[in-house]
């Protein structure tokens, strides 16, 4: 089975405790009118919907949860766009993000003090002037030729709409789940920009904001070892889990769950 390795920032990798995976969610003792609502920010080549599994088990914990639209244009455009979600809201928020949606999420939070806690799900964590397309990291699936990864349509402007490529979403993105469900999840993928990857961060909103990382040691997309690198210097409290792919919001909700709880009870 499993398991969650939970490692604190300053001693990443140090003194791990073992945790079951598929550990009920329950809700923080904190009154109901204290509890954050948590958003949800998906990444490329995916939607709202990969975060159903997460979104069931935390309202049945009794937790206000959203999934955005990431648009998935360019990162000052797409974190505008959750930055204006996030303006609609009223009282606490923990936002998490997955894969190219922790760059949007970055910049979404940087001034909003109603964001509490940030959560980084097999994401990047970009500093300020670093781009998503320089954090995969070394042996990334997606450091190869991008004639053999992508699908590509040329957009107006110079950039273009990427899709990923069948045998890499299925053996690479989304290879630890079932190969009927990662060739329907590959048809139904959403085209992202290249200018998504290729804009540069204008903030770094872990600076100032508590942060959570969950990294998939069977990540394929942004290698764990650059995940690691990233969360150390966030001081982000990190989970490892033994397995997984980088679609591990789809294929390990109950342990990606977990993560976002402890975020949830950080709140006061």
């Amino acid at each position: 089975m499993p398991r969650l390795a939970v490692t604190g920032c300053a001693l990443l990798l140090a003194g791990t405790a073992q945790v079951p995976a598929a550990a009920p969610t329950s809700p923080c003792p904190t009154p109901a009118a204290g509890r954050p609502t948590v958003v949800l920010v998906h990444g490329a080549w995916a939607d709202t919907s990969s975060w159903n599994g997460e979104i069931k088990a935390l309202q049945r914990a009794g937790y206000d949860v959203r999934a955005v639209g990431n648009p998935l244009r360019g990162l000052t455009e797409d974190a505008q766009s959750v930055r204006d979600f996030l303006d609609g809201l009223s009282g606490p928020v923990v936002l998490v993000g997955h894969s190219y949606g922790g760059s949007v999420i970055t910049n979404a939070a940087a001034g909003d003090q109603d964001v509490k806690a940030l959560v980084y799900v097999d994401a990047a964590v970009p500093d300020v002037g670093e781009t998503t397309a320089q954090l995969s990291g070394a042996g990334s699936a997606l450091g190869g030729d991008p004639a053999t990864l992508y699908d590509r349509v040329p957009r107006s402007g110079g950039a273009a709409d990427l899709y990923l490529k069948r045998q890499v979403f299925v053996r690479s993105f989304a290879s630890d789940l079932p190969r009927g469900e990662a060739r329907r999840l590959w048809a139904a993928q959403r085209a992202a920009s290249t200018a998504a990857f290729e804009t540069p961060s204008k903030a770094a909103a872990w600076k100032t904001i508590p942060s959570w990382s969950f990294i998939a040691t069977g990540d394929k997309i942004i290698v764990p070892a650059s995940q690691r690198a990233m969360a150390e210097r966030a001081g982000s409290r990190v989970t490892q889990f033994a397995g997984g792919s980088h679609l591990a919001l789809v294929s390990q909700p109950a342990a990606v769950t977990r993560v976002i709880q402890e975020a949830i009870c950080s709140v006061r």
